[in-house]
């Protein structure tokens, strides 16, 4: 007998996760990564910014894992839908929720349902090519765009905004979004935060970025950073973020076209507009004991497109425990959900880390499973799955089908970029 490891999701959890359980077992262990879509690595084809192309390199090693024996992905399948999680468990010896937090969290003031306003799940996915969002409606014909949240996410959204088409032409940009950002009317970006420079959690490199941009202006109003020697009590990465913050209070106007306003003590009260977004409410904010608190002063940012970057939430699978207040399933510390049933990455602790932080999470549930004493049993692992989908008239994807996508993708590409990215299942299954 040998043991069966059913991994639901192919982004960097599921893929640290399969590492793990190989580097435990070799090939005494069967592991199926069970996706969705037809093309694997979750959030590095569809959340990280089009032009750092040098953060996907890492799909190379979850290339290995996946061409490593007794490993295979099962893509085109649909836990919830073409299996249930209950299916699962009697099939394999331990399954294991690796499937992100896809959706936006809600932003929860009038009018965030007008349209114009999008979550940040959303928009990353439409430049992403991701087939979900690929179809949204994204209007760029006024001038401002306000992106709500101090995160790296919303640096990138107002930095693919900023830039200009020959900027992002030689990534893997999905076209579609390409062309409407070559007729973008943006020329005011705004990102909003509740709090101040020293309580935004944008990294050095993504802040500095902004800098460096050919027809984009960061500002800074110097009145909304601290006195600098209050920097000193900021851990070292921290602080050099912070210096990027003030050098761009000091810069220069210049003639560049493009702003991108940093708008600090500012939280979101409202969304307004006839029939669509046309402005931003905010009310000015105080720090008190690191909290911020209204001061009552409002004022409005004119804009067509509002962006929530402010969180995300795991989707709910029918059969298994989920929490509404945390956004994805209760876990212990070590990602138990239920006798079998395990989370890694995203599903087990929320949206938060990087990429890299899903490795030792990864190991940390294959080392609980060893603790519960998961072992080989006559369960019938991946027969019994191939079985049961092709009764039901369920047509799974390999990855040799997913390198078919992949040549496709790279001999369809705009010359310069690394591939023109196929947003439809439909046509990715084509290409297989």
């Amino acid at each position: 007998m040998t043991l069966s490891i059913a991994i639901i999701g192919a982004g960097p959890a599921g893929y640290y996760t399969a590492e793990a359980a190989q580097k435990m077992w070799g090939n005494g262990a069967r592991i199926d990564i069970i996706d969705r879509l037809p093309t694997p690595y979750g959030l590095i084809r569809a959340g990280v910014a089009p032009d750092h192309q040098s953060i996907k390199a890492v799909t190379k090693r979850y290339e290995a894992t996946n061409l490593a024996p007794n490993t295979r992905l099962v893509g085109n399948v649909m836990v919830g839908r073409d299996v249930s999680v209950d299916e699962l468990l009697g099939l394999y010896d331990a399954v294991v929720l690796s499937v992100g937090a896809p959706l936006d969290k809600p932003i929860g003031i009038p009018g965030d349902d007008l349209p114009g306003v999008v979550g940040s799940a959303a928009f990353v996915g439409w430049y992403n090519g991701h087939p979900d969002h690929a179809g949204l409606a994204v209007d760029l014909s006024h001038h401002g765009a306000a992106i709500i949240g101090n995160g790296n996410v919303a640096i990138d959204c107002a930095r693919i905004l900023a830039k200009t088409v020959d900027e992002l032409a030689g990534t893997d940009i999905a076209g579609h979004a390409l062309d409407v950002l070559s007729r973008s009317a943006v020329r005011d970006v705004h990102i909003v935060g509740r709090r101040g420079p020293h309580q935004a959690s944008f990294t050095t490199k993504e802040a500095g970025e902004l800098g460096h941009l050919t027809r984009a202006h960061p500002i800074v109003k110097p009145g909304d950073l601290p006195p600098v020697e209050e920097d000193a009590a900021l851990e070292p990465g921290h602080r050099k973020m912070v210096t990027h913050l003030r050098g761009f209070a000091g810069l220069e106007r210049g003639d560049k076209p493009v702003t991108i306003n940093f708008e600090f003590f500012r939280r979101p009260v409202a969304v307004e507009g006839q029939h669509k977004a046309e402005r931003l409410i905010v009310e000015t904010t105080r720090l008190e004991d690191g909290r911020a608190v209204g001061t009552g002063e409002l004022h409005a940012i004119p804009c067509g497109l509002v962006i929530a970057c402010i969180g995300y939430r795991t989707q709910a699978i029918p059969g298994v425990n989920w929490s509404d207040a945390l956004g994805r399933f209760p876990t212990d510390a070590a990602g138990r959900i239920a006798p079998g049933l395990y989370a890694s990455g995203w599903a087990r602790r929320g949206p938060s880390g990087t990429i890299g932080t899903n490795r030792p999470d990864g190991f940390s549930v294959i080392e609980a499973m060893v603790a519960d004493g998961i072992a080989a049993s006559a369960k019938a692992g991946p027969d019994g799955l191939d079985a049961l989908l092709a009764s039901r008239g369920v047509s799974p994807t390999d990855f040799s089908g997913w390198q078919k996508i992949e040549a496709a993708e790279v001999a369809g590409a705009r010359p310069g970029a690394p591939r023109e990215k196929i947003t439809d299942i439909a046509a990715m299954l084509a290409a297989i």
